[in-house]
């Protein structure tokens, strides 16, 4: 009777836990950080938001009578003001996991209170390898690219081209020194030399000094280590300059918004990496049409990402019965991820979400025929090869 009555007594106690767990009073809480105004804003910006309710809205809206609720802000690219808002939505707000963050050294800030506060970061537009290198986190996980697959990819392409002199044009700040470092590894490892380089502000708008060095150092391949209107500006002055014709100019972080705003005349023949294609099959094709519905233009690899960030976290809080973040992050590891981004997608001990990349090339305007027809896939990039061996990382969460 006794071992009945306690076996009774721990039922209750479990019991009630798991109801507490799963309070409807609480509603699961999504912020989406990002630059609503700034370079980055057609990249991420409200389209990320668009992208993190769809997600909720294919969840249901709820799950097990939660409600679940987004929050959106601007980090205006200063990270006091994203500290602050971060910390914010999690003491007061109760935000569970935060997304998005275009601009490295927010993410990284954001990195550090996410795992002070044991909460959830899902990084969809940082590009630099020190949120899943020697600053990783358990509670952190990039999810679409960062600076060694598009610029260590970029590189590893165009050597075997024959062209191995480049000149850097980076903006300086985490994103433009971290994207320089990776190609800059894999094209010594590879006999190749950078010839030089400059630095230039965020958000700048006069280019002409920079390229004017850059053409003058005689290297074949100017290599712009910058994102946003920063590429769109640099790449349209480039092309005034007429460094295009004899020059190769490439740009390791490409978003299909940037094409558009050049425009293919403009662009024709980039070649890159990228972590998604609107137009790339049936899957992909569908989801973007939904967006576009909503937004008016194709969804970037960030607009995607956010979606498939959201989606997978939304998928293991069900799996788990629980939004509790330890519970859930287990969750998500367990679980391969697997949508319209990414199939058979893996997030490994670093928190590198590894899935197969793209190797793209622009189209001229006689090669496209319909809107958004803008990419030539040349080659998929395994997720084993896009991104760096776990092998070689410095995280250290890594045994």
């Amino acid at each position: 009777m006794l071992h009945k009555a306690l076996t009774l007594a721990v039922a209750l106690l479990c019991g009630s836990a798991i109801a507490a767990h799963a309070d409807p009073s609480k509603a699961i809480k999504i912020g989406v950080l990002s630059d609503m105004s700034g370079p980055y804003a057609d990249q991420a910006g409200l389209g990320s938001v668009e992208a993190a309710r769809m997600a909720i809205e294919d969840a249901g809206g709820s799950i097990a009578g939660q409600p679940i609720e987004i929050l959106s802000a601007d980090h205006q690219h200063k990270t006091d003001v994203a500290t602050a808002i971060v910390r914010r939505w999690i003491d007061v707000d109760g935000v569970d996991v935060i997304v998005d963050m275009p601009n490295s050294a927010v993410a990284l800030a954001v990195q550090q209170i996410v795992k002070e506060k044991n909460k959830v970061a899902l990084f969809a537009t940082a590009a630099t390898t020190e949120l899943t290198g020697k600053q990783c986190s358990p509670n952190g996980i990039q999810w679409v690219y960062d600076a060694y697959s598009n610029a260590a990819g970029l590189v590893k392409a165009l050597v075997a081209k024959g062209e191995k002199s480049w000149y850097f044009l980076t903006v300086d700040y985490a994103l433009g020194l971290s994207l320089q470092a990776e190609a800059t590894k894999a094209l010594t490892a590879l006999g190749g030399t950078v010839v030089g380089s400059v630095r230039h502000p965020l958000n700048n708008a006069d280019f002409g000094s920079f390229l004017l060095q850059a053409q003058a150092s005689k290297a074949r391949v100017i290599a712009l280590a910058n994102a946003g209107a920063d590429t769109i500006n640099s790449v349209k002055q480039a092309a005034e300059f007429g460094l295009n014709k004899d020059h190769i100019i490439v740009t390791p972080l490409v978003y299909i918004s940037d094409i558009h705003s050049m425009g293919l005349q403009s662009t024709q023949g980039l070649t890159y990496v990228e972590g998604f294609y609107w137009d790339l099959n049936d899957d992909t094709r569908a989801w973007s049409k939904r967006f576009f519905e909503k937004r008016k233009a194709m969804p970037t690899m960030t607009h995607a990402g956010v979606y498939s960030s959201v989606a997978h976290y939304l998928k293991a809080v069900k799996a788990a019965g629980t939004s509790d973040t330890t519970a859930v992050l287990a969750k998500m590891r367990e679980m391969p991820v697997n949508d319209f981004f990414a199939r058979g997608g893996t997030i490994r001990a670093d928190g590198r979400m590894v899935h197969d990349m793209l190797l793209v090339q622009v189209k001229s305007p006689s090669e496209s025929k319909y809107p958004y027809d803008y990419y030539k896939v040349l080659a998929t990039i395994p997720g084993d090869q896009a991104f760096r061996p776990l092998s070689e990382s410095e995280c250290p969460l890594v045994k």
